[in-house]
């Protein structure tokens, strides 16, 4: 097992956070960052990706009318 250091899991763990739709202020409160501007920031590789998705899924609920 390839070893893992603690910043990756930090990093593991707020992504995954981010991901199951934990608010952004929560996570960014767990991972004691000063402000909510600072997770979104660092985490924007993950808020685009939910975009798209959810971009995706408003086109599925408007075809679907």
């Amino acid at each position: 097992v390839e070893p893992i250091t603690l910043h990756a899991v930090r990093h593991t763990h707020a992504t995954m956070l981010i991901l199951t739709g934990v608010r952004l202020k929560v996570v960014s409160e767990r991972l004691g960052h000063s402000s909510v501007q600072i997770t979104a920031d660092t985490y924007q590789h993950v808020l685009d990706h939910m975009q798209q998705e959810t971009a995706v899924r408003v086109g599925q609920l408007l075809a679907a009318e």
